[in-house]
């Protein structure tokens, strides 16, 4: 994707705060290639969808998400529940790496 049509938006919900997720940070072009180096350089799971990227970076930074694009949020969201869950599983020892031993005898 050609640096000019990057759009780039990044949400954030805090449960006892929010009502509905935030934009945080949106843009496009140079802004956007920034934002997602940031996101990125601090593992941010970064979730690709032109058509859900072009409507949330129409929204003001600050701005919670509007009724209408709840669904697009979730499925994003579940999109990126199985993404950490595969890296979870992905991370996690298998049980042959395991190694149990007995203590050595004197």
């Amino acid at each position: 994707m050609a640096e000019s049509k990057l759009k780039v938006a990044a949400l954030k919900y805090e449960n006892d705060k929010d009502t509905a997720p935030k934009v945080v940070a949106a843009g496009t072009g140079y802004v956007a290639q920034k934002i997602l180096e940031v996101a990125l350089a601090n593992g941010i799971t970064v979730y690709h969808d032109d058509s859900a990227a072009t409507l949330l970076t129409k929204l003001d930074v600050g701005q919670e998400i509007p009724p209408e694009l709840y669904q697009v949020v979730v499925d994003i969201y579940v999109e990126l529940m199985k993404v950490s869950e595969e890296k979870r599983k992905a991370l996690a020892p298998k049980k042959q790496d395991v190694g149990i031993s007995t203590p050595p005898q004197p």
